[in-house]
């Protein structure tokens, strides 16, 4: 009998050390796609700080801004509640919740709006 993962991770008890540990851990396909949002996410904000917060890639200020994991299916996109208030008309391509957007592997990265958000919590994360 195998032991399955712990909890709501697909990584079980394995804990990331690095944003880079995250990605080399993926598929090559899955993980070009990680690099590209990763460049967009400092081309929007130059100067984020990478850590991993949750186990998953996380970008901050002086606070986390946006965080992104690998699903089986797709990328999930983790900008807060806000943002999804503020850019709710651009969201209709993608399955999204409170606080989470889906981007599925088998389509486009929306690199514009990902950029918008990720300024928009940066514009925030100063004025705290």
């Amino acid at each position: 009998m195998t032991e399955q993962p712990k909890g709501n991770s697909p990584y079980g008890n394995r804990k990331f050390e690095s944003v880079d540990s995250y990605h080399a851990a993926q598929d090559t396909s899955v993980r070009e796609r990680l690099e590209m949002l990763r460049q967009c996410i400092h081309e929007a904000v130059p100067g984020l700080q990478e850590t991993i917060s949750y186990n998953m890639p996380a970008f901050r200020l002086r606070t986390n801004l946006v965080y992104y994991m690998v699903h089986k299916n797709h990328i999930g996109f983790y900008p807060t509640s806000e943002p999804m208030r503020v850019f709710a008309d651009r969201l209709s391509e993608w399955k999204h919740s409170k606080g989470a957007i889906q981007f599925p592997h088998a389509q486009h990265l929306p690199f514009e709006l990902v950029r918008d958000i990720v300024q928009f919590r940066a514009q925030n994360d100063r004025l705290k």
